[in-house]
């Protein structure tokens, strides 16, 4: 997990320093959310269930479509603001941790891999069932306060610039008689 929150924290600061709410504003940062979406949900996933077909074959949709959301993202951005050479480092960093989370996952769970790969036969191949034994909720509470602290808040707080960036310019456009 830090090799997600200090990426996302840089990454949040890059976008600071290249005044996002008043380049490219709500619509990237509601990209950025996006994208944490597919980040998130399959850890969530590896983290409360049990690692099987279902879970492994999330972890792969998700890494894919996380992929394509960051080359919109990347392909935004550009249009309307400078990303610097560190920014784009920073992005390609985040851009393959679902993959690699994904690939060590299946490392780990390769008779499942096989399962997937054969179809999964069993019903039970296919269901999001929680883990044999679940992880602490000590455990699980840290990683929840880091995910908060590193990257929801500071996404939540990039995301409320943008939003009032956008309704300040509005109420500040000449109006038409």
């Amino acid at each position: 997990m830090p090799l997600w929150f200090a990426p996302a924290v840089a990454d949040w600061v890059m976008h600071r320093r290249s005044d996002i709410e008043h380049t490219s504003g709500v619509r990237e940062s509601a990209i950025h959310a996006l994208m944490m979406t597919e980040a998130g949900l399959p850890v969530v996933a590896g983290l409360t269930a049990k690692v099987n077909p279902l879970v492994l074959s999330l972890m792969g949709g998700a890494a894919l479509a996380h992929g394509a959301t960051a080359l919109w993202d990347v392909s935004l951005a550009t249009d309307k603001r400078e990303v610097t050479p560190i920014e784009q480092h920073i992005h390609s960093f985040l851009e393959v941790l679902p993959l690699t989370a994904a690939a060590f996952t299946a490392c780990l769970h390769w008779d499942q891999v096989r399962k997937a790969i054969r179809g999964g036969v069993r019903a039970d191949d296919w269901k999001l069932l929680p883990k044999q034994r679940p992880l602490s909720a000590g455990y699980l509470g840290a990683v929840a306060a880091g995910v908060g602290l590193c990257i929801v808040l500071p996404y939540a707080e990039e995301m409320v610039r943008c939003v009032r960036a956008r309704r300040d310019d509005r109420n500040e456009a000449p109006r038409q008689p």
